[in-house]
């Protein structure tokens, strides 16, 4: 995994403050009971400056976890936009990942976050593809997690929730402990769900499939962008709930995510997949145009950071 790099100043609470400063209390609220939501995005070079892909779709669906936890933000889409690109341009790199974060404060302890502060952060720096960057074309190892996803009426897993992300990590070091790249996570009643950090695509008999958001899959925004891809490129993509098995028996699979961006996955449970697909390769070469502004068709998309 990459080191993490400082970039000079993480914006909170309405200003940008030096990195090594930005810091909260050991009483913060969300670090002892995982209350916060969050976002990943990231920011493209392209040939007018660094662009954010979909930002405010991410701020929008911030302020939706925000509101699945009963949590009621401080300030509006339209002002975290800003603020996201103020905090970009003061790192001075042309592309980044960027962290927004919403989480109460130091005041309250207890379980009760009715009296508690909401602090909100967005931090920036350099990172590269989570799966590596040859994930496209040599694709990943997968296994089936033996964590569960939760429940709807466990945690919500429609809210990128701080703590449903305990759920994730377990998955994930578990699956890396074990020779594996990724994790796939199956819902309560044994479909699949997502990966630990990335919506899933699966292909049978040239039909692409994706799971349901009530198999507890996150309504991901590269999910969405990549089925609009997909349609554009003449497949077929369809939500349907989708077994363990009908991944050892695909045509081709890939995972997708802000992080991950385009994956191809080359095996589930040591059983070989087809990888790289060809649907995956047009997929993934697409979706790395029109995220650096290099696809007409998906402008729109990347929003200039100035």
């Amino acid at each position: 995994m990459p080191t993490l790099i400082p970039t000079p100043k993480i914006w909170m609470n309405g200003q940008l403050v030096d990195w090594d400063k930005a810091q909260v209390h050991v009483l913060t609220h969300t670090l002892h009971y995982g209350t916060g939501v969050f976002e990943g995005i990231r920011a493209y070079e392209t040939s007018d400056g660094p662009a954010i892909f979909r930002l405010t779709e991410h701020i929008k669906r911030l302020h939706s976890s925000a509101k699945i936890m009963g949590m009621e933000l401080p300030y509006s889409v339209d002002e975290l936009v800003a603020a996201t690109k103020e905090t970009v341009v003061s790192t001075g790199l042309p592309s980044c990942y960027i962290r927004p974060i919403a989480y109460y404060g130091y005041g309250e302890m207890g379980l009760n976050t009715l009296p508690c502060t909401v602090d909100v952060a967005i931090a920036c720096w350099p990172w590269g593809a989570y799966l590596g960057e040859d994930a496209l074309t040599k694709g990943v190892r997968m296994k089936i997690s033996s964590w569960t996803r939760p429940d709807h009426n466990t945690m919500p897993p429609a809210a990128k929730t701080v703590g449903n992300y305990v759920n994730s990590s377990l998955a994930k070091v578990e699956a890396l402990k074990a020779g594996y790249d990724e994790a796939i996570m199956l819902s309560p009643h044994g479909f699949v769900a997502e990966c630990t950090g990335e919506n899933i695509f699966v292909s049978r008999h040239g039909v692409i499939i994706t799971p349901p958001l009530s198999a507890g899959a996150l309504e991901g925004i590269t999910q969405s962008s990549v089925t609009r891809i997909a349609h554009d490129l003449g497949y077929e993509v369809q939500v349907g709930n989708l077994a363990r098995s009908d991944l050892y028996i695909a045509d081709e699979i890939f995972v997708c995510g802000t992080a991950a961006e385009v994956s191809a996955v080359n095996s589930v449970d040591d059983r070989t997949v087809p990888c790289p697909g060809p649907m995956t390769a047009a997929i993934g070469a697409v979706y790395g145009k029109a995220v650096r502004g290099q696809d007409d068709r998906y402008r729109d998309w990347c929003e200039l950071a100035h």
